[in-house]
């Protein structure tokens, strides 16, 4: 008599029968299925032997229930991206959460190259210079009111000009006259060292050093005579044609200081009351 061959399961004769082989013995078809078989997530049905599975994230799936939670398209075979509990194919995941394009009103999809500017969304090659309508990429740009220009366009278009060198100031500058210079354009009309950031003067419109304005034209003073520029708060006296630093209005005699008090001139020198009276 042969021996039995049996499901170890239900114990039914597998004799003509399909089975499965597993380590713990065979197993008819049910047998397997209700002991070693998934669930599907979606319609909580065994997933039978026989049947194409899918597996993403600890949750199982027949192939046919395996689809896009918004169009219902079959997901096996696409590109998908699981947002909260629902899958959803690419077209409807981007359709809803992706940004669209300012200017071709299209979806810049994810992993695209793309820029952000002021909670507005480009594709790269469409984000362009309001002007030349060159794509500005990843290159500076300058924004004005609605439009957006590359350098040498908000330069050519909008930015002041050097009123020297007549080139475009992108920073900086200086503004002398209500005119727009660059910083290294600004300089002494005679010793051409930068006037920015220092003490200058004028003479005729045109900007001099502090120097050059006491070498050039500033009063000489009487005594010492350096030139009386009267910067950094420098004061000087007046009499008749001569100048005089203060510190420089001095008796000729006795230096005693002159400021604020009589004096005495006799010829080239100033004489305070008592030099003067001593020569009486």
């Amino acid at each position: 008599m042969s021996e039995g061959f049996d499901c170890v399961s239900c114990k039914e004769t597998l004799y003509g029968r399909k089975y499965i082989q597993v380590d713990e013995g065979p197993f008819c078809i049910p047998c397997y299925d209700s002991r070693f078989a998934n669930t599907c997530d979606e319609c909580k049905e065994l997933i039978g032997h026989d049947c194409r599975e899918l597996y993403y994230e600890d949750r199982h799936y027949h192939e046919g229930c395996f689809r896009c939670f918004r169009c219902d398209r079959s997901l096996a075979d696409e590109p998908f991206t699981c947002q909260g509990e629902e899958l959803l194919c690419n077209d409807c995941y981007c359709r809803e959460f992706s940004s669209q394009c300012i200017a071709c009103q299209q979806i810049v999809m994810p992993g695209s190259r793309k820029l952000e500017y002021n909670g507005k969304t480009w594709h790269e090659h469409c984000f362009l210079c309001s002007s030349c309508q060159q794509p500005i990429g990843a290159h500076s740009f300058i924004p004005d009111q609605q439009d957006h220009f590359c350098v040498p366009c908000y330069e050519s278009k909008f930015a002041p000009r050097c009123t020297h060198c007549k080139k475009s100031l992108t920073k900086g500058g200086v503004t002398y006259r209500d005119e727009p210079w660059h910083k290294e354009c600004f300089v002494c009309t005679s010793c051409r060292v930068p006037l920015a950031g220092q003490h200058f003067t004028s003479q005729d419109d045109q900007p001099y050093c502090v120097k050059c304005f006491g070498n050039l034209y500033a009063k000489k003073c009487s005594a010492c005579t350096k030139p009386i520029t009267g910067f950094g708060g420098g004061k000087y006296v007046s009499f008749e044609d001569r100048h005089w630093h203060h510190n420089c209005f001095s008796c000729s005699r006795c230096a005693t200081s002159l400021v604020g008090k009589g004096f005495i001139p006799e010829n080239d020198e100033i004489l305070c009351r008592d030099c003067a009276s001593s020569d009486l």
